[in-house]
């Protein structure tokens, strides 16, 4: 078994750890970017490929207190390496100091590096390696003199779902897309609608949340390359989740005022393989209106760069708030890093909780109206719920 961590963006830890729940994971811990929970195998390529809201997969190899090169290169060197990396791995080291006497990253990183070759050599009984085959990355970690050595298992991050190549100038994470809609109260069977739907990040995450699609599963992770078995393992977790597919029906409708951008949408839905289930309709939102008494709308409004002008946002942002009070039985989720959203709309949002979109620090208004929510359905967001 090993200790395995899921990291996550600031603010989903709590989603990450109602996933790993929800896949029947517990005893886990809960801290600043990262959930922690135990797992062999089959569990590394089951976090991978079914995870939505986690960053990546990692192995916790080691924590230990360093103040000093020598005690970070003896704890570095205690640890059992040559258990996972063969003699031909590539040890590639990467690293990151927050808070502590070792500051200097590219010093630890060397320090690291000597080390698990000296602790490979020792169990090897050689002194030389080829670094010729699969790579293992080695991350060094030190926040307040505590030293984490962990090894990657996913490779590009785990928001590569393999969808979208083409995005715009400040594409939605496809982690925090998912993530906007299980903290959202959605149910499939409401309608849900993102007004300002660009690249259709948001709509396609809620079709495969909806038809129970695993984001991970068409794609490949680093860790696949590390042994046939290992490879088989994936593939078996992938054939399982394919199996376990839904095709229900939904109503997730995308506007956008940018035709372009609509394209790049729709592509992108079908690479993803849930373009019958999303309508993508040129329109603006100033013209907004529906008929139906229930539904949601979450979105990532523009913020400031494709209108220009804050007043021109304000216009909008004002007209979101008209929007809101007509439709009494609508929930609105919005992320925006706009200061004094809610001034605009001259509503008081539900709840709100601060999340990152890349380095940009933004707040999650939930407006929560809809009293049919009352009776959960069977989507995973419904689990997360309970």
């Amino acid at each position: 078994m090993y200790n395995l961590i899921a990291t996550s963006t600031f603010g989903i830890e709590s989603i990450t750890a109602k996933e790993l729940k929800a896949l029947g994971y517990e005893d886990l811990k809960i801290e600043n970017g990262k959930v922690t929970f135990e797992g062999d195998e089959m569990d590394i390529a089951i976090a991978n490929v079914h995870l939505r809201t986690a960053d990546r997969v990692l192995i916790k190899m080691a924590e230990f207190e360093a103040r000093s090169f020598e005690e970070l290169f003896q704890g570095t060197k205690g640890v059992k390496w040559h258990e996972i990396i063969p003699k031909d791995g590539v040890m590639h080291v990467v690293g990151k100091s927050v808070k502590s006497t070792l500051h200097s990253v590219p010093d630890c990183q060397s320090i690291v590096k000597k080390a698990v070759i000296n602790s490979m050599s020792e169990n090897y009984g050689i002194s030389e390696f080829s670094e010729s085959g699969p790579v293992y990355k080695i991350e060094v970690a030190i926040l307040k003199d505590v030293v984490t050595l962990t090894i990657d298992t996913t490779g590009p991050g785990l928001h590569k779902r393999g969808y979208r190549e083409l995005a715009g100038a400040a594409p939605l994470k496809e982690t925090l897309a998912a993530s906007m809609l299980l903290i959202s109260r959605w149910r499939d069977d409401f309608e849900l609608i993102d007004p300002f739907c660009g690249s259709g990040t948001i709509l396609i995450e809620g079709a495969m949340i909806a038809q129970n699609i695993a984001p991970g599963s068409n794609r490949n992770f680093v860790c696949e390359t590390w042994s046939d078995q290992m490879k088989k393992t994936f593939d078996m977790v992938r054939e399982g989740a394919k199996k376990a597919e839904k095709n229900k029906e939904i109503s997730l409708i995308g506007y956008d005022i940018d035709y372009r951008v609509l394209k790049v949408a729709m592509e992108n839905a079908k690479k993803a393989g849930v373009d019958k289930y999303i309508k993508f309709q040129k329109r603006d939102f100033m013209n907004f209106s529906s008929s139906k008494k229930h539904g949601f709308i979450v979105s990532n409004p523009p913020y400031g760069e494709r209108l220009g002008e804050r007043e021109a946002l304000g216009i909008l942002y004002k007209h979101m708030g008209d929007i809101k009070r007509k439709l009494e039985g609508w929930d609105f989720n919005i992320l925006t890093s706009i200061e004094g959203f809610e001034k605009f709309l001259n509503i008081k949002s539900t709840k709100n909780r601060k999340l990152y979109n890349g380095k940009i620090k933004c707040y999650y208004y939930q407006y929560f109206n809809n009293d049919k929510i009352k009776n959960p359905g069977d989507t995973l967001i419904n689990e997360l719920m309970d």
